[in-house]
């Protein structure tokens, strides 16, 4: 069959999910041991708010609201309980600003004393779940591997999240991504066509046959290791990508971003305002580094969408492409190799018709043994992903 012209089938309709349930979450994900100790994390603006929970009147605070109301009282009132676990605190940071950037060393307990995050969190607890703003997972692995814990980082929850994506079974997650991800790994290379204003444009991303790792939700046994979580994802850290592909800035501006030796070196407006794309091209020239592409990754959940790139980027039919930081997920770029620590984000750029409207995903292609297979058009999987999920 012509790799051009795979068919594809229909989206499939979402599962009735069960109503969300912590325990069953906790317990999937970590199997905790009797009396091991977990901790919860949240981010904000002013971290000392976190005495007397000052924090619940800010009503703008949802994520934050959601880590008091489902994690800590849920923890607080039977939870530790039924997973014979202890602690349950509550700690506040100051929010970092941006995505995978590193944590502050210090941190306010409910009595609202600031604490050391290395002796006072860091080295005391088994388990961390950090609700936050912003996602935390590359720093957390960081010290989850020093310190020896457990984690799990559950960045930008909302009800959509804590009713599917965090109520699904995670040993199906994981079930299903590992058939995903043999049908993907060792690949040599990945084409995504991209038709935005008239024009394809085409991304290369270079594997060279190294494996395709997972994020499956499950974090077992006694290896440190954090979870990001609505987990279901199959991802590469490509070893260079060449090419063109388009992206949406936060305001609906567009940009085209020309890729050489694995990162972009340029943008060009293609509509919006100039202004966007200008100010990248500035810290592209300032921190040449922070235009790396660090991931390249498909979702295998069927999901809703939720709004958060965190659940909508494991949706299945669902790329995305990330820059900067890399070291969490086993790539080399690490925040000492950024010209300003403030710029080692890792900014997922996730392709989906709710996200990027004005931009098609026409086809994703795979080069593995010798063969060109479509994996994935219009945002769904082709026959030859259909039949790896299948088996």
């Amino acid at each position: 069959m012509n790799a051009n012209t795979e068919s594809v089938t229909t989206s499939p309709s979402l599962p009735d999910f069960p109503p969300f349930s912590l325990t069953r979450l906790l317990r999937t994900v970590f199997d905790p041991r009797q009396g091991q100790r977990v901790a919860i994390l949240i981010d904000l603006e002013n971290p000392s708010d976190i005495k007397d929970l000052a924090f619940l009147k800010d009503k703008s605070l949802s994520i934050q609201r959601h880590a008091y109301e489902v994690f800590y009282l849920g923890l607080q009132s039977g939870g530790l309980t039924e997973l014979g676990l202890q602690g349950g605190e509550l700690f506040a940071y100051k929010i970092t600003g941006g995505s995978n950037l590193d944590l502050p060393d210090t941190a306010f307990n409910q009595a609202g004393e600031e604490v050391s995050f290395a002796d006072a969190i860091y080295s005391r607890y088994d388990i961390i779940l950090c609700i936050s703003t912003y996602s935390a997972t590359a720093p957390l692995t960081a010290f989850a591997k020093q310190f020896g814990f457990r984690g799990a980082t559950l960045h930008g929850v909302n009800e959509i999240i804590l009713q599917s994506g965090l109520a699904v079974d995670y040993r199906e997650v994981s079930r299903k991504a590992e058939k995903m991800r043999l049908g993907l790994t060792r690949a040599d290379w990945f084409e995504i066509d991209f038709d935005v204003e008239g024009a394809t444009r085409t991304l290369r991303l270079i594997c060279n046959g190294q494996e395709a790792q997972k994020s499956h939700g499950l974090c077992l046994g006694d290896e440190p290791d954090v979870a990001n979580l609505p987990a279901g994802e199959v991802y590469y850290v490509p070893e260079s990508a060449e090419g063109e592909f388009p992206m949406r800035y936060e305001d609906g501006t567009l940009g085209l971003m020309e890729v050489r030796d694995g990162r972009i070196v340029k943008a060009t407006l293609l509509k919006g305002d100039p202004a966007m794309v200008e100010a990248h091209n500035a810290k592209l020239k300032s921190d040449p580094v922070t235009g790396e592409i660090g991931e390249l990754g498909f979702g295998t959940q069927v999901l809703p969408v939720s709004g958060r790139d965190i659940q909508d980027e494991k949706v299945l039919g669902t790329v995305h492409v990330a820059t900067g930081r890399s070291d969490h997920l086993g790539g080399s770029l690490t925040p000492e190799k950024f010209a300003s620590r403030g710029n080692a984000t890792h900014d997922d750029i996730l392709f989906a018709p709710h996200k990027t409207p004005e931009i098609r995903v026409s086809a994703v292609r795979m080069r593995r043994d010798g063969q060109t297979r479509v994996v994935l058009a219009d945002y769904r999987p082709a026959a030859y992903l259909e039949q790896v999920l299948a088996s």
